[in-house]
């Protein structure tokens, strides 16, 4: 068997190049690919390649809108095999999408079947449903077979498709549009139609309308699922004359009167592209972690129309509060990107302004008005030729009739034949019709024309018909010949086309009527949870484990308390539920629990660990109950610590604060509240040392610096004092001390210190 790799054909057919290069040419060709055939639509017709497929597959299948349904699996296959190469599961969402009202403003598909729901739910199987085109798609594609748009050859060359729609509205900016490219996406909102006509209008009046003219006019976006447009005027303004920028959307709300004082909120309309079934979702991960604690419960009680019930703790909140706090925590706010990156004659990427992508589409419509009026010339002027064929055989019908009987070859016998100039009156003076000046010799066309004509058509009054269709062509050719040779006429007539689509699916109509409104809002303001939770006494208990409850009211803190087995009392403590419980770490970390989100006194409680971050193998320390203003002492086992400000150990989420940095081996040993000017500390090694609290620095967060110094053991314990008062114990026996003579322990920080006085507990804790 030969070598192929001597074969000259194979190395003919070798090429070598730089790996960049080669690399770098292919993804160049696919970038260009997906910019230009997949992910922009035409600033003309705002359709991608996609989408107008499945259009144009309809209109030849001819699905219109008064006609009957097909199923949704034939026209995906169609237009696969016709004029999308591509997968039919990806063709029919893009055509399902096409029928969702809840996401196209003005629906082109007419979908009979499940195609989806607000709530995220995927349309059912192609098999299942039916579709035909809506009125308003039809208008997309008025002028197809009027040679409006070029035509180009599909993807096997066996059939044609059209570059670009005709496009009889600004279907860009009314339907709006999504998709990410190579390197590049665009985002585009949908827009009232009525708006965006009116808009159109303006340019039309005055090429140089200015930004701020043309927004007074299209004020902004109109979503099919309604909602509270916020943004600021000078943003949306901003946003339309540069092509980028975002708008904030709310969802639109009532307060529903119950009676006796009580209330609920009702949400009817919520923002553009929000599964209402992961909306309520939100809102009830909210109510279980309480992080709008005065938020009670949440039902979905929608039917056709959204309806959404959020019931309040209590009837003292304030509406206005609730609603403030979820807009900031759930999706009952969001905020909706522009970029208007489309592509210019279906060829250029650009980011282009509310006026750039209106011009393009008017330029279109013009285009499209000329090559229209240019075909309908062409067609009026061969009914012209034929029409005048059929006049001259009614001015000689006996000589017609006898070429057509006796001649061997009557078409070119009537090609020969010279008819004379002939002028003619009609039957009746009344009826009189100028004749046109007949001479000389018929044309092949007029003489197939009158071969073909049927015997019926030779009475007297057709020959009045055909004088009267004559004059009328003659008059409609005249007044596109203007049309075409001005400028001003076809802007008149662009605008004309307009208003007729406009008074079809303008404000007056449902379809049409603006379902997006504006109103002014600032951002929402920090409300402080002890604002949203109605104050009450509750006990704090956590066991040893970690369990942790909340009973109401102030218990007695010695009483006997119910634990799991094995379990067993670590701390108990008065609070309310409005109060910050600091939960200190071994790990060094801090951790903030809100009084009003502890489980319930019934039963055991639940385990901390599941409202925190806190690892297995870091112990509970402390828990404290947080007031402002306040500094803290923390150390480690090591023997390091420093003062920290309270406002420093609150943790905003679950993965708490890290406050004391530790190295291997070591962990936290203590956080006590400064209450004084002196520090006691006492190690495993019974030694006590005494020094001014102000020899420790003031800091938010790291090691600290060295309180005492060992030879074996850590730190023990840790207190604060005045010195004036004494430091204060209690002794084994439960009494309690009091040293005001402290001279033999006091020294500088960082040294050993001196043995604890007699009578010192032997756990080494100032406080047992």
């Amino acid at each position: 068997m030969s070598d192929k790799s001597d074969d000259p054909k194979i190395e003919h057919m070798t090429v070598a190049e730089p790996l960049s290069r080669a690399i770098g040419d292919r993804y160049l060709t696919y970038a260009l690919s997906t910019i230009m055939h997949r992910a922009l639509p035409d600033a003309r017709d705002g359709l991608k390649p996609v989408h107008r497929r499945i259009l144009y597959a309809m209109r030849e299948l001819r699905l219109s809108a008064t006609g009957g349904f097909r199923k949704s699996a034939k026209i995906s296959g169609d237009v696969m095999g016709n004029y999308h190469p591509h997968g039919d599961a990806a063709i029919y969402d893009a055509m399902a999408r096409l029928a969702q009202d809840f996401n196209v403003r003005y629906p082109l598909v007419d979908g009979q079947g499940n195609f989806g729901n607000i709530d995220g739910d995927n349309p059912a199987a192609s098999r299942y449903t039916e579709a035909r085109l809506t009125a308003i798609a039809e208008t997309l594609m008025e002028g197809l077979a009027e040679n409006a748009v070029d035509f180009r050859p599909n993807y096997d060359g066996t059939l044609e498709e059209p570059v670009v729609m005709p496009a009889a509205f600004p279907n860009l900016l009314a339907n709006g549009s999504s998709g990410i490219a190579v390197g590049m996406a665009t985002n585009i909102p949908p827009h009232n139609l009525d708006e965006l006509i009116l808009g159109c209008h303006a340019i039309l009046k005055d090429p140089d309308l200015s930004d701020e003219a043309l927004v007074a006019l299209i004020p902004g976006p109109d979503f099919p699922t309604g909602g509270i447009i916020v943004e600021p005027r000078s943003a949306i303004l901003e946003a339309y004359r540069t092509g980028r920028g975002s708008f904030r959307t709310r969802a639109k709300w009532s307060v529903e009167d119950l009676g006796r004082g009580t209330w609920q909120i009702v949400v009817t309309e919520i923002p553009y592209q929000v599964a209402k079934s992961k909306l309520i979702e939100k809102l009830a991960e909210i109510i279980q972690t309480k992080k709008v604690p005065i938020l009670a419960d949440v039902r979905d009680e929608s039917a056709d129309d959204i309806r959404i019930v959020l019931e309040p703790r209590t009837r003292q909140v304030d509406p206005d509060m609730l609603m403030g706090m979820l807009f900031k925590n759930s999706d009952l706010e969001s905020r909706f990107s522009l970029n208007m990156n489309v592509l210019i004659d279906g060829k250029v990427p650009k980011v282009c302004s509310l006026k750039d992508v209106l011009r393009a589409f008017l330029d279109h419509r013009r285009d499209v008005l000329n090559r229209r009026s240019s075909h309908r010339v062409e067609k009026i002027d061969h009914r012209l030729e034929v029409l005048e064929g059929f006049i001259i055989t009614f001015l000689n019908l006996d000589r017609v009739i006898d070429i057509i009987r006796y001649d061997d070859d009557p078409k070119a016998a009537l090609i020969r034949e010279h008819w004379g100039k002939i002028h003619v009156r009609a039957m009746n003076e009344k009826d009189y019709v100028s004749p046109p000046d007949l001479e000389g010799e018929l044309t092949e066309i007029q003489a197939e024309a009158i071969l073909n004509m049927r015997l019926r058509s030779l009475r007297r009054l057709e020959e009045l018909e055909l004088l009267a269709e004559r004059d009328a062509l003659m008059k409609e050719r005249a007044g596109l010949a203007d049309l075409l040779d001005s400028d001003k006429l076809q802007w008149k007539q662009v605008g004309t086309e307009l208003e007729a689509i406009r008074k079809q699916f303008g404000k007056d109509t449902v379809l049409g009527k603006r379902r997006t409104a504006f109103a002014e809002a600032g951002e929402a303001e920090d409300v402080p949870l002890e604002a949203m939770i109605e104050r009450e006494p509750i006990t704090v208990i956590c066991s040893q484990m970690g369990w942790i409850r909340a009973m109401k009211g102030h218990v007695d803190l010695a009483a006997d308390q119910k634990y799991k087995d094995g379990d067993q009392a670590r701390f108990a403590f008065h609070a309310e539920t409005t109060d910050k419980i600091l939960l200190v770490g071994g790990n060094g970390r801090f951790y903030t629990v809100l009084g009003a989100n502890l489980p319930g006194g019934r039963g055991t409680g639940e385990p901390v660990r599941l409202m925190v971050d806190l690892p297995n193998d870091a112990e509970i320390m402390d828990l404290i109950i947080w007031r402002a203003g306040e500094k803290y002492l923390v150390a480690s086992t090591a023997g390091d610590g420093f003062l920290v400000p309270s406002e420093e150990l609150l943790a905003q989420t679950r993965a708490g604060k890290q406050v004391l940095t530790l190295g291997a081996g070591v962990k936290t040993a203590l956080c006590r509240k400064v209450a004084g000017d002196a520090i006691a500390v006492v190690g495993d090694n019974r030694k006590m040392l005494v020094f001014a609290v102000s020899d420790l620095p003031e800091m938010a967060k790291g090691k600290g610096v060295r309180l005492q110094k060992y030879k074996d053991g850590g730190l023990s314990d840790a207190t604060t004092f005045m010195r004036t008062a004494g430091l204060m114990w209690k002794d084994p026996a439960g009494r309690t001390r009091t040293e005001l003579d402290l001279a033999e322990w006091e020294a500088a920080r960082a040294t050993a210190g001196r043995m604890a006085p007699r009578g010192f507990p032997r756990d080494n804790k100032f406080t047992s």
